[in-house]
């Protein structure tokens, strides 16, 4: 899954780097952009949770801990 996360917002998100830390029931995501620069703290989540918001309908994703920051 951690697979298809990381293309999902590397494709939206050129410059975005993506860790990863846990397992799949707690799976915590860290995403590191310029693209957050001039954006709030929740607008960057929701940017993130958008782009993953059929993997959260579909049920392969049902948890996921996030954590964004610029570079």
């Amino acid at each position: 899954m951690e697979d298809v996360i990381k293309k999902i917002i590397e494709e939206a998100i050129p410059d975005a780097i993506c860790l990863f830390k846990g397992d799949s029931c707690n799976l915590r995501l860290i995403v590191i952009s310029s693209v957050f620069n001039e954006m709030s703290l929740i607008n960057q989540h929701k940017k993130i949770m958008k782009l993953l918001e059929g993997k959260f309908q579909s049920g392969d994703l049902h948890a996921l801990s996030l954590e964004t920051r610029t570079s």
